[in-house]
């Protein structure tokens, strides 16, 4: 409105009234960070999160991902709003972004068919966790060492469950993988399994081995008093059958699928906030690719 004012009467006013006009008009435009001068996004960066969920993220802002969304909120100069639910991590797209309750889903796997994804922020896999005094040669689940095993850290449902069929464990494993859960059933109920338990069996010895994502666990291997081993998996698990099972994932940020110019903005974000996102990574323990 302002700016039209200016341009209409240009001829009419005196050179003072000009100089007025435009240093206004500037100074406008510098109170408005470059993400509120495009009015095409939001006012402040909402983040829906999970409220206890670790190491991811919980209400007191001690998650990994919690961190990374403090860099790309700052990196993209947008005020950050965490939108916290009490829901586990896996129900945020579903349950929150997509009702409009928030605007961003932090580390959801990349091309997700649900959403629109960001560029990979990050990349990781699924490793093998075992007491050092083990003294265990395992590089993948060929290793002959797998063998001598018998008690699988695993959770269900994962990668990890369909090479424990491959390697003819899993029928001996059933019973222990179940105690994890405290035997509850999982039909129609999502059931977490707590990432500092499942280092727990292993640094106690009830467990011989764990099969699990780094990024849910490497906080705990880091701090374990038991020195532990922690070996990445090859990308893909082969089958005899020759199928693949993929154990390593992009890492993105998720927004809906209309919201092209936040996506846009998230994108330069990451790509400004990269050596302090891998800081972030690195600290945690995570192995990256």
């Amino acid at each position: 409105m302002l700016n039209n004012d200016c341009k209409t009467n240009k001829n009419k006013v005196s050179t003072k009234l000009l100089t007025h006009c435009s240093l206004l008009m500037a100074s406008l435009l510098t109170v408005l960070t470059p993400a509120q001068a495009n009015s095409e996004l939001p006012e402040t960066l909402k983040v829906c999160a999970a409220g206890n969920e670790m190491p991811y993220s919980n209400k007191q802002q001690q998650g990994f991902e919690n961190e990374i969304a403090k860099a790309l909120s700052e990196s993209m100069d947008m005020p950050l709003e965490f939108v916290w639910s009490d829901k586990a991590a896996i129900f945020l797209v579903t349950e929150h972004l997509l009702k409009n309750e928030c605007d961003v889903v932090m580390g959801v796997d990349t091309d997700d068919p649900r959403v629109a994804t960001s560029n990979p922020y990050y990349k990781s896999g699924y490793v093998f966790v075992y007491r050092a005094d083990k003294n265990l040669d395992i590089s993948d689940w060929d290793s002959p060492d797998i063998q001598k095993l018998n008690r699988f850290v695993v959770v269900p449902g994962s990668p990890s469950e369909v090479m424990l069929r491959e390697v003819g464990k899993y029928e001996g494993n059933f019973n222990y993988t179940k105690s994890l859960a405290g035997f509850k059933s999982p039909r129609n109920k999502y059931i977490r399994l707590e990432p500092s338990k499942l280092i727990g069996e292993v640094t106690s010895g009830n467990g011989d081995i764990a099969h699990l994502w780094a990024p849910e666990v490497a906080r705990y291997v880091r701090d374990s008093d038991t020195p532990l081993e922690m070996v990445l998996t090859p990308e893909i698990g082969e089958l005899k059958s020759g199928e693949g099972i993929v154990q390593h994932y992009d890492q993105s940020v998720a927004v809906r699928e209309d919201d092209k110019a936040l996506l846009e903005a998230i994108n330069k974000g990451l790509a400004a906030a990269a050596p302090k996102i891998t800081a972030i990574l690195k600290k945690e323990g995570i192995p990256l690719l």
